[in-house]
């Protein structure tokens, strides 16, 4: 299933951005619910919902969601940053905190 008809089964998630903590919460990466990023807003929302946080098991889920994307990313690293920090926390183990703001 391609990312977009994926995207459109998730639910709808409110809020102006996410902010990414590391473990001792310092602030990684923000993603904000707007042009060019709200797809990705909404998928770290689902993820977090569904997991607490971005684990390893959530990002696995993350980059089967991203779909088309994840290989994009894998084949071009920088083009899709949000995919990029799926990537680094499945190859890392080391999850990230979410809040939305």
């Amino acid at each position: 299933m391609k990312f977009a008809d994926t995207l459109k089964t998730l639910p709808e998630a409110t809020g102006d951005r996410l902010v990414l903590t590391d473990a001792a919460g310092a602030e990684v990466a923000t993603i904000a619910n707007g042009p060019g990023t709200a797809g990705s807003f909404r998928v770290y929302a689902y993820l977090a919902q569904q997991y607490g946080a971005i684990n390893a098991e959530a990002a696995a889920e993350g980059l089967a969601i991203f779909a088309e994307h994840t290989e994009n990313a894998t084949t071009h690293p920088g083009k899709h940053p949000n995919i990029d920090r799926l990537i680094a926390i499945l190859t890392t183990g080391s999850p990230l905190n979410v809040r939305i703001a």
